[in-house]
């Protein structure tokens, strides 16, 4: 079942923080630090309070996954036209329960808010490195909008870091 989180939830969201950070601390080290998470549990009570940027979970007795949503609006731009977009700001499934189409039921769902609340779009970002969830939301339909590029000025690169700048990790279709 997917549903509005609640405060009840905080210690289950806490986890999976936990985990969607050690997911991008491994692809890249030099960037996130180990053992952390993105919110705490106070800004997670407070997030919750707000009805406009909703987070979702996914339930089966406990919850195994969640969607932190935030409704995004450009209007009156000199540059870009008027648009309401939804922004899927972090999307985690459990890591004993990947593989089981959760990922994609949350997408869809918050697909379906985006469409109820009349926005245009759905947008994410996804942290070069992180090979499966690239490929995840490809598989689902989303394609490139924009790319972040950068260059490291850091006169020392460890071994992970090597690797990671030597291979490709975003492969544009």
């Amino acid at each position: 079942m997917i549903r509005r989180a609640t405060q009840t939830d905080i210690p289950q969201l806490m986890n999976l923080l936990l985990q969607v950070n050690m997911v991008h601390h491994h692809a890249r080290p030099d960037l996130f630090r180990p053992g952390t998470t993105k919110y705490s549990e106070q800004e997670l009570a407070d997030m919750l309070k707000d009805e406009n940027n909703p987070i979702f979970v996914y339930e089966e007795k406990t919850v195994l996954g969640y969607a932190f949503c935030r409704i995004k609006k450009v209007e009156n731009d000199r540059l870009f036209q008027d648009c309401k977009t939804l922004y899927i700001d972090d999307l985690c499934v459990d890591e004993v329960s990947r593989g089981k189409h959760i990922g994609k039921a949350l997408f869809n769902f918050a697909q379906q808010y985006a469409r109820e609340v009349g926005c245009y779009n759905v947008t994410l970002n996804v942290w070069g490195g992180n090979d499966s969830a690239i490929r995840f939301y490809q598989a689902i339909g989303m394609h490139i909008q924009k790319i972040g590029m950068e260059i490291v000025l850091a006169e020392k690169r460890n071994e992970t870091n090597l690797r990671f700048y030597s291979k490709t990790n975003l492969k544009l279709k």
